[in-house]
């Protein structure tokens, strides 16, 4: 069964946004594509406190995270999104 069998026709998915972080392009690319196609709004971070910030600013309805990376691995990222008041509801 293919996802658009999947997906009920009347959800808007334009009204939804994802901050996706990674740092590796290869990974950011597969991902963005997949998600614009159905029309998601789209958020990129490719650092830990990039991200911190930018879930501050604007808080997405979901975020995908990487577990490894260099500078902040996604479990810390993970805990400092839950200990703070603005971004700790976010999935």
């Amino acid at each position: 069964m293919s996802l658009e069998a999947k997906v009920p026709a009347q959800l808007n998915f334009a009204e939804y946004y994802i901050l996706i972080v990674d740092d590796t392009p290869a990974n950011l690319g597969v991902i963005v594509d997949y998600l614009e196609h159905y029309g998601f709004g789209i958020m990129i971070a490719r650092r830990g406190e990039s991200a911190l910030n930018k879930a501050v600013y604007a808080p997405p309805d979901i975020i995908l995270l990487d577990v490894l990376m260099p500078d902040m691995d996604g479990f810390e990222i993970c805990r400092r999104l839950k200990a703070t008041e603005a971004t700790k509801d976010i999935r």
